[in-house]
């Protein structure tokens, strides 16, 4: 069984992230919310109020093969701002994999990620070359979604690449 670690932040896109976290939950994936607030709560893009199942830095991260980072502009801003999750970020570089969708693809294309790879993200959001607009593309070991339209269809290609 896969165990993932999704960040949660303030502003993000409710669906790139708990839609993520039931599908792959729905398939036996082990899936850990985890808020970088300093607290459990988190309130999403629309208001939405709710707690992730811990603080970020309490999973054992050792033990996860997967860190997805959820979109939303704001929940972006906040995730890219963190020294805490880049560093994750580059720790599950080229060992395990990443996955990102709409405005967050760009941390990790920002901390180089997409160098000799394809991508994609919410147009505006590009951060070097590699990207193809798709709804979802996985380039070695990295999972990309282009928006929230996507999220479904992002969560099932995490869940191939994890459990075939």
């Amino acid at each position: 069984m896969s165990k993932a670690i999704v960040f949660m932040a303030d502003g993000l896109e409710e669906c790139e992230g708990l839609l993520v976290v039931d599908i792959l939950r729905r398939a036996g994936t082990e899936v850990i919310t985890a808020s970088i607030n300093g607290t459990a709560q988190v309130l999403s893009s629309h208001g939405i109020r709710f707690s992730a199942d811990v603080t970020a830095e309490e999973p054992d991260y050792e033990s996860a093969d997967l860190l997805i980072l959820p979109g939303g502009a704001r929940g972006t801003e906040n995730l890219a701002a963190s020294e805490f999750v880049k560093a994750k970020c580059l720790a599950f570089a080229g060992s395990k994999n990443l996955a990102a969708i709409c405005a967050a693809p760009s941390i990790l294309g920002e901390l180089g990620f997409f160098e000799g790879k394809s991508y994609t993200c919410y147009p505006g959001f590009e951060s070097s070359e590699g990207y193809t607009g798709l709804p979802v593309v996985i380039d070695k070991g990295t999972v990309t979604g282009k928006a929230m339209a996507y999220s479904f269809d992002f969560a099932i290609e995490i869940l191939r690449l994890h459990c075939g």
